[in-house]
């Protein structure tokens, strides 16, 4: 059974958008929210004119904009909302080199939402870079807290000989990851409902994961990572990582770190985890400074910056370090 049978009646409606948003030659690069928002207030006053306005930018049209045949797989796949008098998609279509991913419309306040931002082309990027570097084959990998698929779609088109699993908690997640991964044409890659690994079984030779790292009021599940600054989720991603990975095998972790007083109270926290010499990891931020905004809401009165960071780890044995890089190092 291919990827398109596994999918529901909504599911298939829109794969075949996405298939249809390809052919036309959509593309779209998501922004951060706040320059979605900022964007987006000098149209306020207009409607979409054309299907990146419907489908990037996430502005309401009016019902004759696009063909009839496309707005009924909008309907069929149950993500059309009217509003007086004028139609909206609840979900965008954001490009990702070749590849067309669906995820949540913007704005991003519903507690499923499924997230796309200039985080996730970090995070691809990332996975292509370690990619690039290792040599022994990759069994077995997953995406944890998938959201729309991106880094398990990135390696299981890399690397096809992979069983590639993607989980999450969330099953908005799931539902779009699978009809992700089926537009991308990939065929190894599964699904499953999991809170981080605590509910899928065995090793892996490759464990990526791009979580949220924020503090949000909300908690909703895109965006809170737990913890008295978003650090939490991490933490524990890299806990139950450690456990799992196959000899040679490596952990890649994306995720943000709020920074106070000069110090990394992430990196604080990891060092002790990773003294063993059963791993070999490397830590450097990415970006020294992101969500500059954030640092108005409650709770970040102390932090002086968000930053990106990459923490690789790998099983490999005695002998190996670690390497600590900052935003400077080459």
């Amino acid at each position: 059974m291919n990827q398109e049978e596994l999918l529901g009646a909504d599911e298939r409606a829109l794969l075949q958008l996405g298939r249809r948003l390809q052919a036309d030659g959509y593309r779209f690069i998501t922004p951060t929210p706040l320059t979605h928002q900022r964007v987006n207030e000098r149209h306020a006053a207009t409607t979409a004119a054309t299907l990146r306005d419907v489908y990037g930018w996430s502005r309401a049209f009016e019902p004759g904009l696009m063909p009839v045949d496309e707005q009924r797989q909008l309907q069929q796949a149950n993500v059309l909302e009217e509003r007086h008098g004028q139609l909206k998609s609840r979900v965008r279509w954001s490009s990702l080199d070749d590849l067309l991913f669906v995820h949540s419309g913007f704005p991003t306040d519903a507690a499923d939402s499924v997230f796309f931002g200039p985080d996730t082309y970090r995070f691809a990027q990332l996975i292509h870079a370690y990619l690039q570097q290792r040599f022994a084959p990759i069994r077995r990998a997953v995406d944890i807290g998938c959201g729309a698929g991106v880094g398990a779609i990135v390696i299981a088109r890399a690397r096809r000989e992979a069983q590639v699993l993607a989980v999450d908690i969330n099953p908005a997640a799931l539902r779009l990851t699978a009809v992700n991964a089926a537009l991308a044409e990939v065929a190894n890659v599964s699904l499953a409902t999991s809170d981080v690994l605590q509910d899928v079984d065995g090793h892996f030779d490759l464990i990526v994961a791009n979580p949220p790292y924020m503090a949000d009021p909300a908690e909703r599940a895109y965006r809170h990572g737990g913890g008295a600054f978003g650090e939490q989720l991490s933490l524990r991603i890299v806990e139950q990582a450690l456990n799992r990975l196959a000899p040679g095998g490596s952990l890649v972790l994306y995720t943000g770190v709020a920074m106070i007083d000069g110090h990394d109270p992430f990196l604080e926290a990891l060092q002790p985890r990773l003294e063993s010499p059963l791993f070999g990891w490397t830590y450097r931020e990415l970006d020294p400074d992101v969500f500059g905004e954030e640092l108005l809401t409650a709770g970040y009165q102390r932090v002086e910056r968000i930053a990106v960071v990459a923490l690789v780890v790998t099983r490999v044995g005695p002998g190996i370090g670690a390497s600590v890089e900052t935003a400077g190092a080459p």
